[in-house]
Order: structure tokens, then C-alpha cells, then sequence
């Protein structure tokens, strides 16, 4: 008998909850509410806001504020220096290092026991359920699973409190009995240079029986070209006959797509997407042949959500997720079992379904591109360079855009420098291309393109090889679950890759 036909059973009897997501939507948010509030009713933050009096959403939504990390800092570092029943209660002893704010190079998102239980391991459990639910012939846990992680940060540790990547505090925190089928050992897995960590990794799992892969597309995909050149074969099924799934998230996996299609061409592969952050664990795609994502409204987290149009105003109307509308973008707010309330994460959603509630990330609110009024959002980017690739046969690696407010002449523009893994034949027809398909997918980019009136044809800059991995190091960001900035209303990211761009 294999292993996972031991282990299938098991996982898959919590099906009947995640079902119940269709029918009880509210009513589960609402229960995670009570225990988010009873948990907190007696830390500081919790007596400030009075949590032991609300009982309807509506007075947590009067009583507790709106919150980005500037507002929980001082909380936070706080709770780094050993201070108890904060944010939450007890000691919080782990903290997830993200990416920073305009005041501070680098936010410490705390990470409580409880948030690692009912969120993060919840997460990646109900993932492998979903997945076993849709592929009965799976083997899965017959093999290994490599597991791409980040690293810990020790320069930014202090007496009472550690810090890492999030996925290098999971690896940490992890049942023991899951380092028996996993690969690399932890000691490789949390190494902190990348490129060290990259060999070691390809050397120890070349000589596995692989099944499945976790991570994020564009590093996983470094360490897979590792793993050939290591093993000298062609394509990684080659490599590892068995591997079936490959439980991606982090970034957007269609830049990717046709790489990893061309390095795995087994017919047995299958790509899950997970949406996974610092601050929580918030979204599984359920279904192989619908790329939403599932909400998963019984973890420790109770999600609220900002309208985008409604983002600037003074005061933003929030809702509960029992009051979203389809179709409509949302900035996501949450409240979570690791003591953040009412966060404003900075990620954007769009619904796709209410019964479940199913949704696509489309961006974040800071990550656009609005100079001249076109809105364009990172999901409009990647659908444009999809319909491009495919019109031109070109495949893109990395890539980053922000607006030519005025050139000489006068006129304005959109520059996109693209780090391609295929060149198209004419690099004109591929901006071309681009064009059209943003005006398709964005009607107030097509308004703005109108007869070159506001805007320009966008420009496309080929970036040398390497370039966006150089410019990951030189910010001290390469591995782990660092990201390229896509859309950006300022040029400071893009003029500092162009400055590198022949070095």
C-alpha cells in the first residue's frame, strides 16, 4: 500500500468543510470574528478599541480603525523587544520580513503560533486536499516534495524575537515528520546566499525522486535550470519521472507558464496556484480548469474590502465580504489570529464567484500605473503580454513599466523593460502587439491612446540577461519571496535597472 493512499483519506474528510463555503459564507467570517476578538478582548490594543463589547461586525467596523503598517509599528517593535499581549496575546516570538514602506526599508509582520496553526499550515494543507480531491490517481507522497524557501535575517533579530522570510519560519516551525519527505534538508533550505543555496539544492534533489515542487515561479524556475545543467538531461521529467504538481504562488505564474511547459513536458503535470503572503494564507485554486482562486473564510483571518474608486476618499467605504459585487477591484483589509486588525494588506482582488466566494488577484495598490488617467493595473499587464507572447511567439521572464511623463518632443509614454527568455523576431510588432491588448483588456488606457492624443504607443526596452536578478542582489533582496516591482507611477525602480542594464 502507497503512502498516499494511506494519507488520502485523511485530508480529503475536510472536504465537507470547505464545501460549506457555498452556503455559510457569513456565517463562518462571522465566527472567526468572535474568536479574533475574544482571543484579543484583553491585550492593549483590544482594551484601547473595547473589543469586549462588540458583537456585531458593525461595531468592530465603528470601534476598530482602518491600519497600514505605519500605524501597527510602534506596537510591533514592541512586541520584537519581548513586550506581551500587544497585538495579541502572549509573546509573539517570530516575525515575517516583507518588503517596505516608504518610512522603513523593511517591514517585521509578527507571526503568532496560532496564526501559524489555523493560517499558514491550514493553507498548505488544504492546497494538497484540493489537489488530491482532483486528482485521484495521484502519488504524491510517495515521493518528495521540494520545497523552495527563503532565509532567516539574524542582523535584524533581538533578544526576544527572530526573524526570516516567511517561508523560512515555516520550514523552522514545521512538523518534524514532514523533513521525511521533503527535500532539501533544512539546513540547505535556509542558507541566505541563493546562488550557493540554488547548487546545493539542485545537487541534493537531483538524486530524489521528486513529486512535487512549492514555491515561487521565477526562483523555483532558477533552481530547475540549475538542476539541469547539474544532471546534464534535456527537461526535468527526465530528471524526475514521478513529478505530478507543482504548488506555485508568490507572483504571477503566466510569464512562466511556457518555460515551464517547455522544461516539463510530462502530460501527467499539474500547476496549483496558492495566493500566500507574509500576513497570511488567503487563497487556493480548487478547480484545475478555473484559475480563480477559492477564499478560505475559516482560517484565522476575517477579510474586509476597500473599493479601489473608493480608496482615496477621506473616508473609505469598507465592506464585509457578504457585501462585495463581482467584477468589481477591491483593496483587501484583514484582521488576523497573528494581531493585525484591519490591515490593509496592499494587494487588489477581483470576485469571480459568491457561492463560494472566488476571486483573481489583480495587483496592488501601490504596484499601477495612473499618470495619465489609464489605470493600469497588473492584471491588465499580464493579460497584454499573454495575448503578445502568443501573437509573436516571444516568452518573457521578468519585466517592469512606468510612465515617460514628457520627452523631447513632447510627447508621453509607457516604457516597459522586458527581460526575454525568447525573443520575438520584431520587437516593434511585439509592442504592438502589447498595445492593442492593453487597450482591449483596459478601456481607459484605450481612451487614453486615442489618436496619440495623451498617450504614446508604449516602448519596449530588451533587458540583458540577468538584469533583474543583479538588480534583486543589489538591493539585497535575491531568493526567497522577493519581487519585481511590475507597474510603478514613479521611475526610481525602473531608471536604477536601466542604469545597470549595460553594465
Amino acid at each position: 500500500m502507497s503512502l498516499t493512499s494511506i494519507i488520502r483519506p485523511i485530508l480529503l474528510r475536510r472536504c465537507k468543510a470547505l464545501d460549506a463555503y457555498a452556503t455559510q459564507a457569513e456565517a463562518l467570517q462571522m465566527g472567526v470574528l468572535r474568536r479574533l476578538l475574544r482571543a484579543a478582548q484583553n491585550t492593549e490594543w483590544g482594551q484601547q478599541h473595547n473589543y469586549a463589547t462588540i458583537t456585531t461586525y458593525e461595531q468592530f467596523a465603528a470601534q476598530s480603525p482602518l491600519t497600514d503598517y505605519d500605524d501597527l509599528k510602534a506596537y510591533i517593535d514592541r512586541m520584537r523587544h519581548g513586550e506581551e499581549d500587544v497585538l495579541w496575546p502572549g509573546r509573539v516570538k517570530w516575525y515575517a520580513k516583507s518588503s517596505g514602506t516608504t518610512n522603513d526599508k523593511s517591514k517585521f509582520i509578527p507571526v503568532s503560533p496560532q496564526g501559524l496553526k489555523d493560517t499558514h499550515y491550514a493553507g498548505g494543507t488544504d492546497s494538497v486536499v484540493c489537489y488530491l480531491h482532483d486528482h485521484p490517481e495521484s502519488r504524491v507522497f510517495d515521493g518528495r516534495a521540494l520545497i523552495l524557501g527563503g532565509s532567516h535575517a539574524p542582523n535584524y533579530n533581538l533578544p526576544h524575537s527572530l526573524v526570516g522570510d516567511l517561508s523560512a519560519i515555516l520550514i523552522e516551525n514545521i512538523n518534524p515528520l514532514v523533513n521525511l519527505v521533503r527535500v532539501p534538508s533544512k539546513q540547505t533550505a535556509l542558507l541566505s546566499d541563493f546562488e550557493q543555496k540554488r547548487d546545493r539544492i539542485a545537487q541534493e534533489a537531483s538524486k530524489k525522486d521528486v513529486t512535487s515542487l512549492s514555491g515561487v515561479p521565477s526562483w523555483m524556475l532558477s533552481v530547475l535550470t540549475r538542476v539541469l545543467e547539474v544532471t546534464g538531461k534535456e527537461r526535468i521529467d527526465q530528471v524526475w519521472p514521478h513529478l505530478e504538481v507543482f504548488f506555485h504562488g508568490g507572483v504571477a505564474f503566466t510569464p512562466y507558464r511556457e518555460q515551464y511547459l517547455r522544461l516539463i513536458q510530462s502530460s501527467g503535470m499539474h500547476y496549483l496556484e496558492t495566493y500566500n503572503a507574509s500576513e497570511g494564507f488567503f487563497g487556493v485554486q480548487n478547480d484545475p480548469a478555473d484559475p480563480s482562486l477559492l477564499l478560505m473564510i475559516d482560517y484565522g483571518v476575517f477579510f474586509e474590502f476597500v473599493a479601489m474608486d473608493e480608496l482615496e476618499q477621506p473616508n473609505p467605504k469598507v465592506v464585509p465580504l457578504w457585501d462585495v459585487q463581482l467584477g468589481r477591484n477591491y483593496a483587501m483589509v484583514i484582521s488576523t489570529s497573528s494581531g493585525l486588525w484591519r490591515y490593509m494588506i496592499g494587494d487588489t482582488v477581483r470576485f469571480t464567484s459568491t457561492a463560494p466566494y472566488k476571486f483573481v488577484i489583480t495587483g496592488r495598490t501601490k504596484f499601477f500605473i495612473n499618470a495619465f488617467g489609464e489605470e493600469l493595473i497588473v492584471d491588465n499587464a499580464e493579460k497584454g503580454l499573454q495575448q503578445a507572447c502568443a501573437q509573436t511567439g516571444a516568452e518573457v521572464l521578468e519585466y517592469t513599466a512606468a510612465p515617460v511623463f514628457m520627452d523631447q518632443e513632447g510627447h508621453c509614454r509607457h516604457q516597459w523593460l522586458i527581460e526575454f527568455s525568447r525573443q520575438p523576431a520584431e520587437l516593434q510588432l511585439f509592442a504592438q502587439s502589447l498595445d492593442k491588448a492593453l487597450q482591449t483588456v483596459n478601456s481607459d488606457y484605450e481612451a487614453k491612446r486615442y489618436k496619440n492624443i495623451t498617450l504614446q504607443q508604449l516602448e519596449i526596452i530588451p533587458a540583458r540577461k540577468g538584469l533583474f536578478n543583479d538588480w534583486l542582489s543589489s538591493h539585497g533582496k535575491l531568493g526567497g519571496q522577493h519581487k519585481i516591482p511590475r507597474l510603478s507611477n514613479s521611475r526610481q525602480y525602473i531608471d536604477e535597472m536601466l542604469a545597470m542594464n549595460h553594465e
